[in-house]
């Protein structure tokens, strides 16, 4: 029986785990560390080679939600045809519990496009993206590196409403949005992209790694004109409010994305 104590540095532990970005096991099952060593298995004959080939992720079956979003977006010739076109779709019930559409802010063709998770208080209420806290924050980082959304950037989010109670977009959530999202970058035309959170960075680059794992590092964004983009993962200003210790992190992203932009 554990004391308070050993309990409570557990519970640390893995808080301080969750902090960090981590997101599962090493191992695929519990160990029994106190129990007895067993004798070890014969080692298996190695069976032969095989060509190492991933499965594909089984398909996820179309919705009428779905087409509808896929529908809009690609009919949408300007960004403002497709704000008209995401404000009219029905085919989601965040919708019925937002204020206000968060579209997007800065200037369109802009060299670089910030995409953030999804909106919170703060811009459910003023219909803009990232203006509370942390939007006055990421505006600091970006003018670290000569960016402002009044001249040189463009701002979006994954979601265009706020989810109740600002939790977390769910997996669906962020696919029923997605042909949007890949609308708007089309059409926005930036030479580079920033995927804002973990939140962004998965739902764009469909991977399973944690934000602190795909940061750093330029990744490829298919549009579905075919054009491929370059998108770098980095750590969310709401995250930086609550872990100020990893503002270095972002700024090593910072200095890259400023390297890029003046061509390598």
């Amino acid at each position: 029986m554990r004391t308070e104590a050993e309990a409570e540095a557990l519970r640390a532990a893995l808080a301080w785990q969750i902090a960090m970005g981590a997101e599962e096991a090493i191992l695929p099952a519990p160990q029994r560390r106190l129990a007895a060593p067993e004798a070890p298995a014969p080692a298996p004959r190695p069976p032969a080679a095989a060509p190492l080939i991933r499965p594909a992720a089984p398909a996820r079956p179309a919705t009428p939600a779905g087409e509808e979003a896929a529908a809009l977006a690609a009919g949408a010739e300007s960004l403002e045809a497709l704000r008209e076109a995401m404000a009219r779709f029905t085919g989601s019930p965040l919708r019925e519990t937002a204020t206000h559409l968060v579209f997007a802010d800065g200037v369109p063709g802009a060299p670089v496009m910030v995409i953030g998770e999804a909106p919170g208080a703060e811009e459910d209420r003023q219909g803009k993206p990232f203006v509370g806290a942390s939007g006055q924050l990421l505006d600091r980082m970006f003018a670290s590196i000569g960016l402002a959304r009044a001249e040189n950037l463009y701002i979006s989010n994954i979601l265009p409403f706020r989810p109740p109670g600002n939790r977390t977009p769910t997996d669906a959530e962020i696919a029923l949005f997605l042909p949007f999202v890949l609308r708007h970058v089309q059409l926005a035309a930036p030479r580079l992209l920033v995927l804002a959170g973990g939140v962004a960075a998965k739902g764009l680059l469909g991977a399973r790694e944690g934000i602190t794992r795909l940061r750093g590092r330029w990744h490829p964004v298919s549009l579905p004109s075919g054009k491929v983009l370059r998108a770098l993962p980095t750590l969310h200003p709401a995250y930086l409010l609550r872990n100020p210790i990893s503002k270095r992190d972002a700024w090593a992203d910072l200095l890259l994305l400023r390297r890029e932009l003046d061509g390598g």
